[in-house]
């Protein structure tokens, strides 16, 4: 750790003469308060736009000059700026890092700019049936007291309200030495990084602000449907889910593979059942959304709309059948082959690795994670997949979403008996009692 709080991370490869640098801080879409969701990843936008010293086409230059450019990112968890380089570069490289991150300019232009085209992006986003079921699956799973609710982007309301202001608030709150880490992986001396590190960094002295309290209550207490009206829509665009549990709950290893089996692969029971069995979707898959204070499991597919309840119920009998019985030996041998398999891709080049110590970091995991991932993944058993599908999977409390012709699909929701079917228009308001 640098004296100014600073951590410092080093991995060491020496396949190539190069070197990726990763700045991250604990600034990710939670610590947007509820009001102005969205100033996360604007200011992680507006951080190329340019320094106190140098504008965007002088910043991207210099990066250019040492054969690098510049990245960067949100997550839930933290924002992020990057960039890789020939080993030797590696000094200027961190330089021009800490330039951006502890002296951005956040210039009034580019900053509308910016927020304008998210506006454009959640405009569009309303029009179309993938993205709108998304926003709507966050809203109808998480409390609306919570961050989570809203899209890590934000809405039209809270990213209408963000200012150059904003931004910089952002900034001085979240994105400081303390809440930070640089992460530096390639062809390098971990000691001479550390100096190195020292000279880019080590100058910057200011202290930043706790992050507010996220709220992780869900919306519902009980199953529901919510029909959100796209008139006319030849498919409906479904997300069935709920609140789960967060990224470092110690049954995430089982949770991994009973998901893999239920929906996380192409040859997975969700995927088989309505595409192969019944032909009603070209892909039916599963999914957690890991965060830190709370996941989300969710099912998600499109169906013609004709079969859309029918697709429902199957979806659900599915998660029942998880929970009753035990998954066959050459299910579990499938989804154990493929996480442990494709464990190394994840590792192919210094960005890579970057990032994948940026996840473990922003997650607070231990150091020896990724040592032990695959032996965790192949000690799964059969009745562990059940223990978690019981512990984990909650048919009475999964909120089921359509995104369609309302008109068409509304009779047959009904029928199913699975919740009261409730209505909303493409801005989430109610349409219905």
């Amino acid at each position: 750790m640098l004296g100014n709080g600073l951590t410092v991370h080093v991995a060491r490869l020496e396949r190539l003469p190069v070197a990726t640098a990763l700045f991250m801080a604990d600034a990710g879409g939670e610590c947007d308060d509820v009001g102005g969701a969205g100033a996360a990843a604007l200011t992680a936008d507006a951080l190329a736009e340019g320094t106190k010293r140098r504008d965007a086409v002088a910043l991207t230059d210099a990066f250019e000059r040492l054969g690098g450019e510049l990245a960067t990112g949100v997550t839930w968890t933290y924002a992020e700026c990057s960039t890789t380089v020939l080993s030797p570069r590696l000094g200027d490289a961190l330089q021009l890092l800490a330039e951006v991150a502890s002296e951005p300019a956040f210039p009034e232009s580019e900053v509308e700019r910016l927020r304008q085209e998210r506006l454009a992006e959640l405009l569009q986003q309303r029009t179309e049936p993938r993205g709108l079921a998304d926003d709507m699956f966050a809203r109808f799973t998480f409390a609306p007291e919570s961050r989570y609710a809203c899209a890590e982007g934000g809405d039209e309301a809270t990213v209408g309200g963000l200012t150059r202001a904003s931004l910089a608030a952002h900034h001085a709150r979240f994105i400081v030495p303390r809440r930070s880490r640089l992460i530096v992986t390639g062809d390098v001396d971990p000691g001479l990084v550390v100096q190195l590190a020292e000279q880019a960094f080590g100058g910057w002295q200011v202290e930043g602000g706790t992050a507010p309290e996220i709220v992780v209550g869900a919306a519902h207490a009980e199953r529901g449907v919510h029909l959100v009206a796209k008139a006319d829509a030849p498919q409906s665009e479904l997300r069935i889910g709920h609140l789960s549990v967060p990224r470092t709950h110690p049954d995430f290893h089982a949770l991994s593979v009973m998901n893999a089996i239920l929906g996380g692969l192409f040859n997975s029971r969700i995927n088989l059942n309505l595409r192969e069995r019944n032909a009603y979707t070209y892909g039916a898959f599963t999914s957690f959304d890991w965060r830190r204070r709370a996941s989300a499991f969710e099912a998600s597919t499109a169906v013609r709309s004709d079969v859309t309840a029918a697709a429902v119920r199957e979806i659900l009998d599915e998660i029942d059948r998880i929970r009753a019985e035990r998954v066959s030996a050459s299910e579990l041998s499938l989804a154990v082959d493929y996480l442990t398999g494709v464990f190394p891709i994840r590792f192919e080049t210094t960005a890579a690795i970057a990032d994948a110590l940026a996840m473990r970091e922003g997650f607070g995991l231990p150091d020896d994670y990724y040592d032990t991932y695959r032996e965790r993944i192949a000690a799964v058993s059969a009745d562990d997949v059940l223990r978690v599908a019981q512990a984990h999977l909650e048919p009475a409390r999964l909120q089921v979403v359509a995104v369609g012709d309302a008109k068409g699909v509304r009779d047959s929701l009904a029928a199913l008996g699975v919740g009261a079917v409730r209505e909303y228009d493409a801005l989430g308001r109610p349409t219905s009692e």
